[in-house]
């Protein structure tokens, strides 16, 4: 008697069995744990901070709010949202816990402790009861999670009715040659960057793969509709690198 076909997802360009993408996904980040925000800084050129100010910027983040940030990593939504806010709470659930632990190392961990928790946990299976958050936050992060549907639905679960999402991913750029520009840089330079910054090419070339893998603004636009969320807009940021996805629980 044969054994069943495993179903199958993609790790970068690679396809792998579903069950396997989890465990590759937390050996990249175990291995650029410590780089990853300066990784951050020198393949973006720093323009991720404006990405995540723009994010603070739609989201308008009110005092007294509860944020559950996922794949939170090293908090840098997590503590952007406190500021903005004034007071409030925020919870940094990730997979990979080297990366929490680069997180609360931060100075800004200790000046905000009474107002952070910090969980290891899946998107697809979160660890909270329904109706819990104000804000539900992802920051490229979608792109790593088996299946994207499953993340959302899970979102659409734990926020309060009221409450919204705002998923901020790498995305695809309208111009066909502009993307082609990209791309050359993408995997050029990032590869070798992380290789001298994080001696880890390898991880750094699975990063810039996932994003060629991950859908469309339009395509997204509809996964969070499918998971119940309305008022469903997204923006470009730099011409489509990036763009924010903004959904409500209504």
């Amino acid at each position: 008697m044969s054994d069943q076909p495993q179903d199958t997802t993609h790790f970068g360009f690679q396809t792998v069995p579903e069950s396997e993408k989890a465990s590759r996904v937390q050996g990249v980040f175990n291995s650029v744990a410590s780089k990853y925000d300066i990784m951050n800084d020198v393949m973006s050129m720093g323009i991720h901070r404006v990405w995540k100010d723009a994010m603070m910027d739609w989201l308008a983040p009110r005092a007294g709010q509860r944020l559950l940030d996922v794949a939170g990593g090293t908090g840098d939504i997590s503590f952007r949202f406190l500021k903005r806010a004034g007071r409030g709470h925020a919870t940094v659930l990730d997979i990979t816990e080297p990366m929490l632990i680069e997180g609360r190392k931060r100075a800004e961990a200790g000046q905000m402790i009474d107002s952070l928790d910090w969980v290891v946990g899946d998107a697809m299976a979160l660890p909270f009861e329904d109706n819990t958050f104000d804000v539900y936050t992802i920051s490229f992060g979608i792109r790593n999670v088996t299946r994207p549907q499953e993340a959302l639905n899970e979102a659409f679960r734990v926020l309060r009715p009221g409450g919204r999402l705002m998923v901020l991913e790498f995305s695809q750029i309208p111009n066909p040659a502009m993307q082609w520009a990209y791309d050359r840089y993408s995997f050029n330079v990032i590869p070798p960057m992380g290789k001298l910054i994080a001696n880890d090419a390898d991880s750094y070339q699975y990063l810039v793969e996932s994003i060629r893998k991950f859908p469309d603004q339009e395509t997204f636009l509809d996964m969070l509709r499918k998971a119940g969320f309305e008022n469903a807009k997204y923006r470009n940021l730099t011409m489509g690198i990036a763009a924010l996805h903004s959904g409500w629980k209504i």
